[in-house]
C-alpha cells in the first residue's frame, strides 16, 4: 500500500505540457516538504549567484516558510516592510491569515514550478510553507528604472515634455493621464519562449473598428521567437508588406501623441522593457503630422505642414534632378546657370552620380558617427566634419560647389520631416532615384515616381490602405491632410481608421464676429 501510494503521488507531481515549439516540458507540482522544493529550486536555477533562498520560522504559517526572490528584480524595502516583518512579528490578538499579513498589493497562489520560475525571473518574490503543497507569489516587482525625461527623437514646442521609459506600467499610467476614461480597454498577450515579454494592447472600446483589432491581436499570437527586445522588431513581425521601405506603423515616445492616436479610434501597443510605443493602424499622411501642430494657430501649422510635404519631395529628388539635367538635359537650364555649373565642374574627374553618390555616402557617415559619439562631441564632429571635408573636397577639385549645395539642401530637407523612420526611408529611395536619373535621366525620375506613387497606393497598414485619404479619395479628412484647418471644424474622426463612432465633438466654433 505504500509503495502504491508512493508511485500514485509521483504520477500526480508531474505533468506534462506543451511548450511553443510543440515538444512536451515536464512541470512538476509543489511539494508540502520544504526540503523537496529548495532541491528543486536549485536544480532549476543553477549558476544563479543573485538567488536568495531564505527559510524562516513563522508562528502565523505554523512552521517553516521559505522565501525565494532574484535581489537584482525586488524592491528589498517592500520585502522587509510588508513580507518579513509581518511573518516574523507575532502580536496577540493579531490575525493569523498569511493573506491578512501580507501588506502588497497582489498575491497569487500556484501550485507548479513552472508557473513559480517565470514568476520569480519578473521580479516577484515566492512563499513555500511547510505542509503545502502550493506556494504563494507576492508581487514585489522593483528593478532598475530610470526618471521620466522629455523624449530623444520627438522634441517638443508647446507640447508636454514627459518621455516614455521601459516600463509598461508607467507608460500605461503615462496615457491613461491623457484618457481617465473607463472605454479606455487594454489586452495583455504574452510573447517570446525564452524571455516572454509582455504586450499591452490599448484601444478605445466605442471607438475602434472591432475588425481592425482583432486582425492586430492576430497578428500578435501567432508570433514565435524567442524573445520580443524592443517595438522596432515587434512591427517587422505584423508589418503587411516587409519588403517596403516605408514604415507601416509609427513609434512614439510621447505620451500625448499617442493619446492623440487614440481619441482617433487607433490602437496603441506597449511593449514592456520599450521606451516607445507602436501606433496602427497609420497612413502615408500620419508621418507628417505632430502633436504640436495643434497646439499653435492653424495658419502657422498648416504652412509648416506644406513645408513638410515640400521637404519630402526635396529630399527624395534634388539629387536625381540634378543629376538629370547635368546629364541629359541640360538644355532645359538658363544659360548663364550653365555656364556656373560648367565653370565649377571643369576640374572635376567624376561623372554627376559618382560625384553625388560621394557626396551622399559622406554625408550619411558623418550623420552616423554624429549619432554614435557622446552628445557634446557628435556635434562637434557633425559641424566640424562638414564644412572641412565640403571645403577640402572642393578645392582638391573632387565635387563641385554646386553639389555640395545641392547635398546641403537634401540634408536639411531631410531633417524637417518629424518622423525618424520615414526620414529613414526617404534617405533610402534618394539613391534609387539617383541611379535612375543617371541612367534615363527626367524620365527615369518621372517613371520612379510612377512606381512610388503606385507602391504608396498598394500598401496598408492592418489591412487598411496607406495612401488614405488620397487613395482612395476621402475628402473629409483633407481638413487634416496639406492644412489643417480649425480645430471646431474638424467634426468627425479620420475615416481612414475605421471607427464605429465617427463623431468627435459638436459644434465648437467660437462666438465673434466671424461667425
Amino acid at each position: 500500500m505504500a509503495m502504491r501510494g508512493w508511485l500514485r503521488r509521483k504520477k500526480t507531481s508531474v505533468k506534462d505540457r506543451l511548450s511553443h515549439s510543440g515538444e512536451p516540458v515536464r512541470v512538476r507540482e509543489i511539494s508540502d516538504q520544504l526540503s523537496e522544493n529548495i532541491a528543486e529550486l536549485n536544480a532549476i536555477f543553477t549558476l544563479t549567484p543573485d538567488l536568495v533562498i531564505r527559510t524562516f520560522d513563522s508562528r502565523h504559517a505554523g512552521g517553516k516558510v521559505t522565501l525565494v526572490y532574484l535581489t537584482g528584480l525586488v524592491d528589498k524595502n517592500s520585502i522587509n516592510n510588508n513580507v518579513l516583518r509581518p511573518l516574523l512579528s507575532h502580536r496577540e490578538g493579531e490575525s493569523s491569515s498569511i493573506f491578512d499579513l501580507l501588506s502588497v498589493g497582489k498575491v497569487t497562489v500556484v501550485y507548479d514550478f513552472q508557473t513559480v520560475e517565470n514568476d520569480i525571473l519578473k521580479g516577484s518574490s515566492v512563499l513555500f510553507i511547510e505542509g503545502r503543497k502550493e506556494a504563494l507569489v507576492v508581487e514585489t516587482n522593483g528593478w532598475p528604472q530610470r526618471a521620466l525625461e522629455d523624449p530623444q527623437l520627438e522634441a517638443s514646442l508647446k507640447g508636454a515634455h514627459q518621455g516614455f521609459v521601459e516600463t509598461d506600467s508607467q507608460n500605461i499610467a503615462l496615457i491613461r493621464r491623457y484618457i481617465p476614461n473607463r472605454e479606455l480597454k487594454i489586452k495583455e498577450i504574452w510573447v517570446g519562449e525564452r524571455g516572454d515579454t509582455k504586450l499591452s494592447i490599448m484601444f478605445l472600446a466605442d471607438v475602434v473598428n472591432p475588425e481592425v483589432l482583432q486582425e492586430l491581436e492576430d497578428r500578435l499570437g501567432r508570433i514565435k521567437v524567442d524573445s520580443i527586445l524592443n517595438t522596432g522588431e515587434l512591427e517587422e513581425y505584423i508589418e503587411d508588406n516587409p519588403y517596403s521601405p516605408f514604415p507601416q506603423f509609427i513609434t512614439t515616445e510621447r505620451p500625448d501623441t499617442t493619446a492623440s492616436h487614440l481619441l482617433q479610434g487607433k490602437i496603441a501597443v506597449v511593449v514592456d522593457r520599450s521606451p516607445s510605443v507602436m501606433i496602427a493602424p497609420v497612413s502615408f499622411a500620419s508621418f507628417f503630422q505632430n502633436v504640436d501642430d495643434y497646439s499653435i494657430r492653424w495658419p502657422v501649422a498648416s504652412f509648416i505642414r506644406l513645408l513638410r510635404y515640400l521637404a519630402f519631395i526635396v529630399a527624395t529628388f534634388l539629387p536625381a534632378i540634378y543629376i538629370a539635367l547635368i546629364s541629359f538635359n541640360y538644355e532645359v537650364i538658363p544659360l548663364d546657370l550653365i555656364l556656373s555649373i560648367g565653370e565649377s565642374r571643369e576640374k572635376v574627374p567624376f561623372p554627376p552620380l559618382l560625384e553625388a553618390l560621394l557626396m551622399e555616402l559622406t554625408l550619411e557617415m558623418l550623420r552616423e558617427s554624429g549619432i554614435r559619439l557622446p552628445a557634446p562631441i557628435g556635434q562637434t564632429v557633425g559641424i566640424v566634419g562638414g564644412i572641412v571635408i565640403g571645403q577640402a573636397v572642393v578645392q582638391a577639385g573632387i565635387v563641385s560647389n554646386i553639389m555640395v549645395i545641392v547635398v546641403a539642401f537634401t540634408a536639411i530637407a531631410s531633417f524637417i520631416i518629424p518622423n525618424y523612420d520615414m526620414s529613414s526611408a526617404v534617405r533610402l529611395i534618394r539613391f534609387v532615384m539617383m541611379v535612375l536619373a543617371a541612367m534615363f535621366g527626367i524620365v527615369g525620375i518621372v517613371v520612379g515616381l510612377m512606381a512610388l506613387i503606385g507602391h504608396l497606393i498598394s500598401l496598408q497598414s492592418l489591412g487598411v490602405p496607406y495612401g488614405s485619404p488620397l487613395a482612395p479619395v476621402r475628402f473629409s479628412d483633407w481638413k487634416d491632410l496639406f492644412v489643417r484647418l480649425p480645430l471646431w471644424k474638424m467634426l468627425e474622426r479620420p475615416t481612414g481608421a475605421r471607427t464605429v463612432q465617427e463623431k468627435r465633438q459638436g459644434d465648437n466654433q467660437p462666438e465673434g464676429d466671424a461667425k
